[in-house]
């Protein structure tokens, strides 16, 4: 009688290094398609200078990853978090929220006034995201899926602008 071991994968999210930006970028390229570029929210994240960064590694392969992204937003230091992207496979597993968990730890450390983004407030407001009606980006964007989350400040009123 035989014993079947089952393979267990292991699951790790580390910070982004230079060596994984070949493998994100083809990750997020998989998860978006070309229309990201024409998005508003690209516009930001072309300028901005990189705060940090996450991926997830399954068994060493690159399955998701997140950034954060330098911004001021009225006068005030914040930070844009996108994109949020997660290989096919690995989707419906909370892999999502494990990053967005992440960079909500990172933005904290930072001392940031809060995290912009635009997204659904459906998925964003179970970690505490709330529309911020006052915040505009230079792009069109639906008004209803830019959201803050307040760090150290309520939801500032103005521009949003790459640091």
């Amino acid at each position: 009688m035989s014993a079947s071991l089952a393979t267990v994968s292991v699951l790790r999210i580390v910070p982004e290094i230079p060596a994984d930006v070949g493998e994100v970028d083809r990750l997020v390229l998989e998860a978006f398609g070309p229309g990201r570029f024409a998005k508003t929210a690209e516009r930001i994240r072309e300028r901005a200078r990189l705060a940090a960064g996450y991926v997830a590694r399954e068994d060493g392969r690159l399955v998701g990853s997140v950034r954060l992204w330098a911004i001021r937003v009225g006068g005030v230091d914040a930070v844009f978090l996108g994109p949020i992207a997660v290989a096919a496979e690995a989707r419906d597993r909370g892999l999502g929220a494990d990053l967005v968990g992440a960079c909500m730890a990172q933005a904290q450390s930072l001392g940031v006034a809060g995290v912009l983004l635009v997204g659904d407030l459906s998925y964003f407001s179970r970690f505490g995201f709330e529309v911020a009606p006052d915040v505009k980006l230079a792009g069109p964007v639906d008004p209803k899926r830019l959201l803050w989350l307040n760090i150290n400040a309520s939801a500032p009123q103005g521009l949003a602008l790459p640091a």
